[in-house]
């Protein structure tokens, strides 16, 4: 599998779910000969992950760490997502951090300015860990800040039913093919639209979500390899050109400026919409919701004349350790269990998500057959999101989005619109 070709380009950009609490640093004893020496340690590990497992069974997991790590303990610190950064730096102002974080990538640059987390780097290399099976691993300024435990990809969901109404036989595997989908569904009539386009400003995701991942399909970006906003390259103008052809042909969601990811959801469940970028977490989401709704996932489509690999947007739930922790010595061991093959393989398996050891694999025997279908997608590509270590990420997406709407209603061309994003994004980096 293609690895860290989008990662390490948008971690040079300075280069997926929900995360925790940050709370004070126990100071216990060193570990050392394998055992404990003047008590044992104990890691604080904040995280979101917890709640999103099914139950004790993350617990489980550090009792086994634990059992096979004398003198080290764990103790969880989860909570929601969406506290989780602030925690981390009110928890760095006052020297409170907890040892091992769960991190969002697009958190990453803020925490690394304020010197929140430790160059991982640094400590694989004086614990002569071997990083060649990590799919990726996320650098700020150089540094390895954060290295992914768990990925969730987003295809490309397609309801099946709709695209037989429209006359379409298969799923589209390229632009011109997702373009006639798309019109052939919305001009089925009725409440039917061809692809869903959220472009609601106050998460301003559906950038990242909706919008990126047609120039990063096809081996384009929207950084320069320094890292640096470069918008106006050809690859990102025929990206968003092709936006604006859906959008011309009304094909795309009524409300798009008003809409949000949740609203996308909620429509493709409906059986409303033809088509929609999604994480794999809403398959079951989607089967609850609807039983009867058929639908598939496949590689996004690309430009019609792209033969290399598919760059897949992809979040995840990263791990790194504070710079502040006492202990990343112990930090580092709980790092290379979570890593490790066989628990990796598990640990993905929980989440239905993929891992990040090369030589870890799901479980799908119990799983959505989707699960497997994405995951042979997600090998064949490789893992793209630019706004992973990126500044100011959510203000980036927020300024692209309030420019792009500006020029889906008739207010700009697609090069003013991306001249005038690069000029903003210039001023952030």
């Amino acid at each position: 599998m293609a690895r860290s070709k989008g990662w390490r380009r948008s971690a040079v950009a300075a280069s997926i779910a929900s995360v925790a609490a940050l709370a004070a640093c126990s100071g216990g004893g060193s570990v050392a000969e394998g055992g404990a020496s003047g008590g044992d340690v104990t890691l604080e590990f904040m995280q979101w992950w917890e709640p999103e497992l099914p139950d004790g069974s993350f617990r489980e997991l550090m009792d086994r760490f634990e059992s096979e790590n004398p003198g080290i303990k764990v103790e969880l610190i989860s909570g929601p997502w969406s506290q989780t950064k602030d925690q981390i730096i009110a928890g760095t102002a006052s020297g409170t951090t907890a040892d091992v974080v769960g991190l969002d990538g697009s958190w990453l640059y803020d925490l690394s300015q304020q010197g929140a987390i430790a160059d991982l780097g640094a400590v694989f290399e004086e614990n002569g860990y071997d990083t060649s099976k990590l799919v990726q691993q996320v650098e700020v300024d150089g540094a390895t800040v954060m290295v992914p435990v768990v990925n969730f990809a987003y295809p490309l969901f397609v309801n099946l039913d709709l695209l037989e109404q429209a006359g379409i036989a298969e799923p589209p595997t390229t632009r011109t093919e997702f373009l006639e989908a798309a019109s052939a569904i919305a001009s089925i009539g009725g409440d039917a639209a061809g692809w869903a386009l959220p472009l609601a400003l106050e998460t301003a995701n559906g950038v990242q979500n909706d919008i990126l991942p047609w120039v990063w399909a096809g081996g384009g970006a929207v950084l320069d390899d320094s890292g640096k906003p470069d918008l106006e390259n050809a690859d990102s103008v025929s990206g968003l050109d092709f936006v604006n052809q859906l959008w011309d042909a009304d094909a795309v969601t009524p409300g798009a400026f008003s809409m949000a990811e949740q609203d996308k959801v909620e429509e493709f469940a409906a059986g409303r919409v033809g088509m929609m970028f999604s994480s794999l977490a809403h398959i079951n989401l989607l089967r609850e919701s609807n039983p009867d709704l058929n639908f598939t996932v496949v590689a996004p489509p690309v430009p019609d004349d792209y033969s290399g690999e598919i760059g897949i947007n992809t979040n995840s739930w990263g791990i790194g350790i504070s710079e502040a922790s006492e202990h990343k010595a112990e930090a580092f061991k709980l790092i290379e269990f979570l890593l490790s093959t066989d628990v990796n393989s598990e640990l993905s398996t929980w989440a239905n998500g993929f891992p990040g050891n090369t030589d870890s694999k799901p479980d799908f025997s119990q799983a959505d057959p989707l699960f497997e279908e994405a995951f042979n997608i997600f090998q064949a590509g490789y893992p793209m999101n630019e706004f992973v270590g990126a500044p100011v990420a959510q203000e980036l997406q927020r300024q692209y989005a309030t420019e792009t709407q500006r020029m889906l209603d008739g207010g700009a061309s697609v090069e003013e619109t991306l001249k005038a994003i690069q000029q903003q994004w210039s001023g952030e980096f």
